[in-house]
């Protein structure tokens, strides 16, 4: 099983409004956020997936823990808060691309203390956190706390994700995912997202610091450029992009996370030294199995993850 930790929300998108009033906005709620996408992501892709998150009591809370249900997200690790759900509001760009702003102050997801670090047993292969859970408070420090507690012990998986409305302070973004590069086997990084923690630097520089550590490889996404492999035993290289009709590209990120997880998993190379092992064919299959499920999600609208059996 897959330990995913941080944030549940919902998203909702704009729709146009077919009687042209400025004075009326119709919306489309979906649910997400990015952990909540890859727990998701893994049990569509046949991986036991649990998620670690405050879940608020209202309405919208009660739903997400419906849609986990559904999904066969195991609710072990959720815990309920008598806080708001976090929204984020939607507006997807031209090219597909998603604009969020968040209104999550003093939501369920960001309540998670060090009081509610769970005890983990062998069940549970890895953990996984990204997004901005890593630096809004309490649960930025209860994260890492478990992500410095079970390192070395079971793979740890990062992918930061950065948001900047619910967190603009890039400096903090910086110092902590700093840390928590340390302590991840795995990372996976977006080429924005580079661009905004360090605009002045090489990203091929930034990756290859963060191999100096105990990471194995970094996947970097480019969008419609395909992606690039950083491995620290085999060299770099990338692959194309999968041809597809963009609907947008909200939940590919998450989409490509999962299925390097799931990719491990089905390989049996789900821990620590599975990964230290990897082969330059595996990373590749690994890389290539990753863009193809992405390219699934951005065909359709919102994140609406694919199956297993939707892949070759």
């Amino acid at each position: 099983m897959y330990l995913v930790c941080g944030e549940a929300l919902f998203d909702f998108f704009s729709e146009d409004d077919a009687g042209g009033q400025a004075s009326k906005v119709n919306f489309k709620a979906i649910a997400g956020g990015s952990p909540f996408n890859v727990a998701m992501g893994l049990r569509r892709l046949g991986v036991d997936s649990a998620l670690f998150a405050g879940l608020s009591t209202d309405y919208l809370g009660r739903r997400l823990r419906q849609v986990l249900q559904d999904e066969g997200v195991r609710p072990d690790y959720l815990v309920d808060f008598a806080a708001p759900t976090t929204l984020a509001m939607v507006a997807v760009g031209a090219n597909g691309s998603p604009h969020y702003s968040f209104r999550g102050e003093g939501c369920a997801d960001r309540q998670l203390s060090l009081a509610h670090l769970p005890t983990l047993g062998p069940q549970v292969r890895g953990l996984h956190v990204g997004s901005f859970s890593l630096v809004v408070q309490p649960v930025a420090d209860t994260l890492l706390a478990l992500v410095q507690r079970e390192s070395g012990q079971r793979l740890i998986t990062l992918d930061p994700n950065v948001r900047l409305n619910p967190e603009p302070n890039i400096d903090l973004w910086r110092e902590r995912i700093a840390t928590l590069v340390r302590y991840a086997d795995l990372i996976k990084v977006s080429d924005e997202d580079l661009r905004l923690l360090y605009p002045e630097q090489d990203p091929q520089q930034v990756i290859e610091g963060w191999l100096t550590h105990r990471c194995q490889a970094v996947f970097l996404t480019r969008g419609g450029e395909g992606a690039t492999v950083f491995s620290r035993a085999h060299g770099s290289w990338s692959v194309p992009a999968s041809p597809v009709q963009i609907a947008d590209t909200v939940g590919a990120g998450d989409t490509f996370q999962a299925a390097l997880i799931a990719w491990l998993t089905e390989h049996e190379l789900d821990s620590v030294d599975g990964v230290r092992h990897l082969q330059r064919d595996q990373i590749d299959a690994m890389l290539r199995f990753a863009v193809q499920a992405a390219a699934l999600t951005c065909s359709k609208t919102g994140p609406d993850l694919p199956y297993r059996h939707q892949l070759a």
